[in-house]
């Protein structure tokens, strides 16, 4: 018997040759592994550069905002991503009347503590930080009536807010709203902000909150930013400039506001 013969049949290190099955699936392979180390892995880091990037700009520059109500109608539209301006009141500035802001409602429109599922609530502001998603629901969008030391109060016999003494025409309400159905009369406290929506008539606002530990003023620094332009839809691309409403009121010490 040929032992030497027998050895050579049964050494296992002579593999078999692979088919043309294992043959193909190994060519897709070296393919798919080809891609994702070229092009596809280039744009994958470049995804997810312009990821980061938008990201800290939104976080500290510019974020894009989604209206979720119809509190600011007409000016603002329910679906609108508004361009919120984070540096506006960073270095010493401060909110004026008439300007439209973002701030957390958190101590002021909402209960400390009321924030929701930590988990969902980080997903959501990755998705609000590009606008994608609707903000959480601790933010909201308003416009300034008083500033510090404001004397506020609605209505005057003819329906209007005054502003320390100064009787308010109101532009950019909704067609059909006054002023406001609950009257107040308030002293804004110094550091904090009055705020209504264009859309009196189903704005939950600083006038459903004056029982409420806040008082209904938001504090400055709870402001995020101030909405400047809307982003979106294109039709609609525009700046939210300064209405002219509060040109004549005066400051609580007599000079113009």
């Amino acid at each position: 018997m040929d032992t030497e013969a027998q050895h050579t049949e049964r050494d296992p290190s002579a593999a078999p040759e692979p088919g043309p099955a294992e043959r193909s699936r190994s060519a897709r392979f070296s393919t798919l592994a080809g891609l994702l180390e070229g092009p596809w892995r280039k744009t994958g880091a470049l995804f997810a550069l312009c990821v980061v990037f938008l990201l800290l700009l939104s976080h500290f520059v510019v974020q894009p905002f989604l209206v979720p109500s119809g509190s600011m109608e007409n000016t603002l539209q329910v679906g609108d991503r508004i361009l919120v301006d984070k540096l506006a009141y960073r270095f010493g500035g401060t909110p004026r009347r008439g300007d439209v802001v973002v701030f957390d409602g958190r101590g002021s429109f909402v209960r400390e503590g009321d924030e929701g599922n930590p988990l969902g609530r980080a997903v959501r502001s990755a998705g609000a930080a590009l606008g994608l998603t609707e903000p959480a629901e601790t933010d909201y969008v308003k416009r300034v009536i008083g500033v510090g030391g404001d004397h506020v109060v609605c209505c005057d016999r003819r329906g209007r807010l005054q502003v320390n003494g100064t009787a308010i025409d109101e532009p950019y309400l909704h067609p059909g709203d006054r002023p406001s159905q609950v009257p107040f009369d308030i002293v804004v406290p110094d550091g904090t902000l009055w705020v209504l929506g264009d859309h009196r008539s189903r704005s939950s606002d600083s006038r459903d909150h004056l029982g409420d530990p806040g008082g209904g003023v938001v504090p400055v620094d709870r402001v995020i930013g101030r909405a400047d332009w809307i982003g979106w839809p294109l039709g609609r691309w525009t700046s939210l400039g300064d209405s002219g409403a509060f040109t004549d009121v005066r400051d609580p010490g007599g000079a113009h506001g």
